[in-house]
């Protein structure tokens, strides 16, 4: 998943993607305690795909507060 991508959902799809990739991230962590992690690399994606859905949602959030100072 990229920034373009993720530029072009509303809001709310943000938020729903951003719980769907934490609950991954939740599984996956549960799976390396359990030794069943099939894909390591995998766990760094997410990571990053979260930081990436948040930083595109702050920048939605400051870009409609700007818009609604002027």
């Amino acid at each position: 998943m990229n920034a373009s991508e993720l530029r072009d959902k509303t809001l709310d799809q943000l938020q729903d993607e951003l719980l769907k990739l934490k609950k991954e991230a939740f599984n996956l962590r549960f799976q390396r305690a359990n030794e069943e992690l099939e894909s390591p690399a995998r766990m760094r994606e997410v990571r990053r795909d979260v930081a990436r859905v948040k930083t595109i949602i702050k920048e939605k959030v400051s870009r409609q507060a700007l818009e609604g100072e002027t």
